[in-house]
């Protein structure tokens, strides 16, 4: 069994670096440079390599990092500027105080009030997240850092159900759980424009074409596949990856006596909830008062450090946090270079110029599920509505589709589509680094769930937004 494992193994190797060769080595496109097809050529081997189960995601990302700089198809200063980044430090940061939250104890005081009021059942305790998330999102123009205060919670209902990561069967709760949240994310970003910067960034596109979108006019459109999406993807989730278990008819009850027992707020509890809420105020208030929302993390790390919430020993154990950080900063800076040496617009123009000609219905349905998965290619939701929003909807509308109707799909598709990769959007991160799913799961997942919100959109959004913009 070993041997042929191993074979196994060894075959997926041997086929990931035959993709990169062929690419490679396969004559330049015309339009592209040869870094820019050489660059392709290794970060597209990075990606399959974890679709296949070759290598971890780490591997890859240092393997490739490291191909890209010795063969001089990127510079060392900027395939390592990713380590600099601001999203990226985000989320390490988000990371590391989500610890004090359960350290403290105020994350389980938190699952526990939780728990007796919707914890009958997983899917309760799911519905409570995404429905927090919902009401939250406005108020946040970062949903990474709303990830940082979705993701306390969330391991907190996971690890007070007893649901451990190392535990084979015992993890499923707390992966279904994460996931929840992960994709809660993804969805609740599309229904308020200010839940998220890179929505207010594709608005200014849309504008540019003609189509002026507001707060109101956002939340009109979103409304209807928006609020369906959220109201069944608890159950969908479920469907994909039970959680173990059905129902906990004494689970609130039980909750309740536990909170008896915990007494008053201790003296950590007292520090990390108001280091968080100051975070959180900060964060919510960044637009309006200029404020770097990874500083306003640092400043509230730097709080729980230095009143010894969270001490250098805490923060040594926390060795998948590294391993995060490694990982997303490269390819963040990778993906990042696809689009500075004109990969990625060159992808969108040649895609979108097949389908001239083409009735304008089959050309929306093409545009959108095209634009969706080649978010594959990238690690930040913002680099691809900069590289590609402005060509979908200038090809789109050439060929006769809506233009209201092609702005609105494809910014809400700039939310939904976060989830397609565990690292289609810093604030998977928090979640995917929590090691209660695997890679070949996250992909899974996030492919399944991709098409079904891409469905929702098609299917009941399409008319929606024909009715509302006719």
């Amino acid at each position: 069994m070993t041997a042929s494992v191993s074979l196994s193994l060894l075959l997926r190797r041997i086929a990931v670096f035959a993709l990169v060769f062929g690419i490679w080595f396969a004559p330049v496109p015309a339009g592209l440079t040869s870094p820019a097809w050489h660059l392709f050529a290794i970060f597209a081997g990075a990606i399959v390599s974890v679709l296949l189960g070759a290598f971890p995601l780490l591997t890859s990302s240092m393997l490739a990092v490291s191909a890209v700089v010795l063969t001089g198809t990127v510079e060392m200063s900027k395939a390592f500027a990713g380590f600099a980044n601001p999203s990226v430090l985000l989320v390490v940061v988000a990371f590391l105080v989500a610890q004090a939250v359960v350290k403290s104890g105020l994350g389980r005081r938190i699952s526990l009030l939780i728990v007796s009021a919707f914890g009958r059942s997983p899917l309760g305790l799911a519905y409570s997240v995404v429905i927090t998330d919902a009401i939250i999102a406005p108020a946040f123009p970062s949903n990474t850092a709303r990830g940082g205060v979705l993701f306390p919670v969330v391991l907190s209902l996971a690890q007070g159900a007893g649901s451990k990561p190392e535990d084979l069967e015992g993890r499923r709760l707390g992966g279904y759980l994460m996931f929840v949240g992960m994709a809660s994310l993804a969805i609740s970003s599309a229904l308020w424009l200010t839940a998220t910067s890179v929505n207010p960034i594709g608005a200014q596109i849309a504008a540019d074409v003609g189509v002026a979108i507001g707060f109101g006019w956002w939340l009109t459109a979103a409304s209807v596949p928006t609020l369906a999406a959220i109201a069944l993807l608890p159950i969908v989730v479920r469907r994909l990856f039970p959680p173990g278990v059905s129902e906990t008819p004494d689970a609130p009850r039980a909750a309740r006596a536990a909170l008896a027992s915990m007494g008053s707020m201790k003296r950590d509890e007292l520090i990390t909830a108001a280091a968080f809420a100051v975070m959180v105020t900060g964060w919510i208030l960044a637009g309006s008062l200029n404020l770097s929302v990874t500083a306003v993390a640092f400043a509230g790390l730097g709080v729980l450090l230095a009143t010894s919430v969270l001490t250098v020993d805490d923060i040594a154990k926390q060795g998948d946090t590294l391993a995060t950080f490694l990982w997303l900063a490269v390819l963040f800076a990778l993906s990042g270079q696809l689009n500075e040496v004109g990969f990625m617009g060159y992808v969108g123009e040649r895609l979108a110029a097949t389908l001239q000609g083409l009735p304008w219905q089959l050309v929306y349905v093409a545009l959108l599920v095209l634009y969706v998965l080649l978010h594959y290619l990238f690690v930040s939701q913002a680099s691809q509505v900069l590289a590609l929003l402005a060509v979908f909807l200038v090809v789109g509308i050439e060929n006769g589709v809506p233009a209201p109707l092609l702005c609105f799909a494809l910014l809400f598709a700039s939310s939904y589509f976060s989830v397609i990769t565990p690292q289609g959007g810093s604030q998977n991160v928090i979640f995917v680094a929590s090691g209660y799913l695997t890679q070949p799961e996250l992909y899974r997942l996030g492919l399944l769930i991709t098409a079904f919100f891409l469905a929702i959109f098609l299917l009941l959004g399409t008319p929606w937004l024909l009715f509302i913009t006719r």
